[in-house]
């Protein structure tokens, strides 16, 4: 199960007592911020895409959407996300628990600058009941991303 991957992740780092379990669905960025009470604007929703045969995340807040003129400029090819079947197949999770934790090998995460407005942000943790609360320099660390973008649509730096 994806959760017990990221738990065992986190556990490394003596962090996976900081994964919160819901008895509700955290699945959508509504769900997440009625379990967590939070704004859903602090939710940080994993989306995936191919670029070049290669499975990539972009970590974006609850509020925001991909731009795609923005993402085409960055990664050469319009935004298309991978379908449910070929999420769990590419990156480790299934859908409503997707999240740069323990993932498969050489699936690259990128993180939106529009998640620097937040000191932070509750990404998912490999099930549709998990979150975590992180720092963005926490983040940073744990998601092991390979870049900041700005392909949010109404934000930029």
């Amino acid at each position: 199960m994806s959760i017990e991957r990221v738990k065992a992740y986190f556990k490394k780092y003596g962090m996976d007592e900081r994964i919160r379990e819901f008895g509700v669905s955290s699945a959508t960025v509504e769900l997440a911020a009625a379990a967590l009470n939070c704004e859903p604007e602090r939710i940080a929703k994993t989306l995936s895409f191919m670029v070049e045969g290669q499975a990539i995340l972009i970590i974006a807040p609850g509020d925001k959407k991909i731009d795609n003129t923005k993402y085409k400029a960055r990664f050469g090819k319009k935004a298309k996300m991978l379908s449910a079947d070929e999420v769990e197949a590419f990156v480790g999770h299934g859908v409503g628990g997707v999240c740069p934790f323990a993932v498969n090998e050489g699936v690259k995460v990128y993180l939106d600058v529009s998640l620097k407005r937040f000191d932070t942000v509750f990404p998912a943790c490999g099930s549709s009941n998990s979150a975590i609360e992180l720092t963005i320099p926490e983040l940073e660390r744990y998601s092991e991303f390979t870049d900041w973008v700005d392909v949010c649509k109404d934000y930029g730096v």
